[in-house]
């Protein structure tokens, strides 16, 4: 057997078991992926957002905390890190008019989200400790369908569901269903107590264990990723709630896409190095979700380049085959040449195709909602198609600058 072919079957092995594996996790808990624990206390909470130049949308992300409906809310916490626009002023309007509202600055510019949010918690003191981004904007009632999560002592955090707010760009509504179908797997990997990540735009972390596990790593480039696997390797649980949204501002370009994807790959690569030590044991980190990071990146890497290799392969071998035959005057195809016998590689390729676009669409119905238009069946088509495709060129790109210990932000 040819090396291409157990790379092929190695590849379809993998991409076939994760697939299997969300359909056997969605099925028995199908009726369960909105539910979320009722409040039977009233955690204090404060919530902290780092700010950088965002002028335009701080002011958004305040009000919307502040419409927020959970009582226990105690302090919003912005972190003004050195802005060089008018964050600052938006920020102090608001914060004289609200006095829930704290105003407080870096002493200098941080660089990263990380080290405004590790500044701002120096100024919490309740129970509960939230994040937000300063380009996001939680619906009124998503608090109060997670705190519930923190009855249970060894639950360390809870994340929601981050939905993209604008789509009117082409890119944008390929990202609100990335975004959707992103959520969708979270929840279900949260049934088995794999959650790999609580992204920036909102996330709620029990105080004790963010001091516990030292606040956000601020030499890693996706912090709410690295400090999730550190709150799992501490012995916590990660849980999220569904129902619980919040609307984020995603990159209307291909550079900051780019740029942004760049940056979440890094700091994955950073934090699968920080772990490497746990493969294949301490808990589900080692078991499970560093095995899934590494096993999901294989998938996508070797992808593209067996694409890659089987579409120039045909190429070239068409090319000598009509050269030779124009020069040789023979006959280009004849009856005996057609084989119909079908290839088992072609059953797997569609067999990962048919689960996918069923996982797609299972996604998109539970998803789906009522203010913003149908995502249309030529938007489905290009992410399935055009925009996944991308994704393995990013990795590549990534552990390059990985390599070459480019960590900018």
């Amino acid at each position: 057997m040819e090396i291409l072919t157990i790379i092929y079957l190695t590849y379809s092995f993998i991409a076939l078991y994760f697939l299997f594996l969300f359909f056997l996790i969605y099925i028995p808990n199908r009726k369960e992926m909105f539910n979320f624990p009722n409040l039977t206390k009233e955690y204090s909470l404060s919530i902290v957002i780092p700010c950088h130049n965002e002028e335009e949308t701080i002011g958004g992300t305040i009000n919307s905390l502040l419409e927020l409906d959970y009582k226990g809310l105690k302090k919003i916490i912005v972190v003004d890190d050195c802005s060089t626009d008018n964050s600052y002023k938006v920020i102090e309007a608001i914060a004289k008019k609200h006095p829930k509202v704290m105003l407080v600055k870096t002493p200098k510019n941080t660089g990263k989200a990380s080290g405004a949010k590790n500044y701002g918690a120096k100024f919490v003191n309740t129970e509960l400790i939230g994040f937000v981004d300063a380009d996001s904007y939680p619906q009124k009632d998503s608090v109060n369908k997670m705190v519930g999560f923190f009855d249970d002592i060894k639950t360390g955090a809870v994340t929601s569901q981050v939905l993209v707010k604008r789509r009117e760009k082409f890119i944008e509504k390929l990202q609100a269903i990335e975004y959707k179908i992103i959520a969708f797997s979270r929840k279900l990997l949260g049934f088995i107590d794999a959650i790999y990540v609580t992204p920036g735009p909102l996330a709620i972390y029990r105080k004790e264990v963010f001091d516990k596990v030292g606040g956000f790593d601020e030499n890693n480039l996706t912090e709410d990723i690295e400090i999730t696997w550190h709150i799992v390797y501490s012995g916590y649980n990660v849980k999220m709630s569904l129902p619980a949204k919040a609307h984020t501002i995603s990159p209307d370009n291909l550079k900051d896409w780019f740029k942004q994807r760049i940056r979440w790959n890094v700091g994955g690569i950073q934090t699968i190095n920080k772990y490497k030590k746990t493969f294949l044991k301490k808990g589900m980190l080692g078991n499970f979700i560093l095995p899934f990071f590494l096993f999901s990146w294989f998938v996508g890497i070797f992808g593209i380049f067996i694409l890659t290799y089987r579409f120039l392969r045909r190429i070239f071998i068409n090319y000598f085959f009509t050269a030779y035959s124009i020069k040789a005057q023979t006959a280009l195809l004849t009856l005996r040449d057609i084989n119909l016998t079908p290839n088992v590689l072609v059953f797997f390729g569609i067999g990962i195709l048919i689960l996918s676009l069923s996982f797609t669409a299972i996604v998109l119905l539970h998803l789906r909602e009522t203010e913003f238009k149908k995502h249309g069946f030529l938007n489905i088509l290009s992410y399935m198609f055009v925009y996944l495709l991308a994704y393995p060129f990013l990795l590549i790109a990534s552990i390059y600058k990985f390599l070459r210990k480019k960590r900018s932000w």
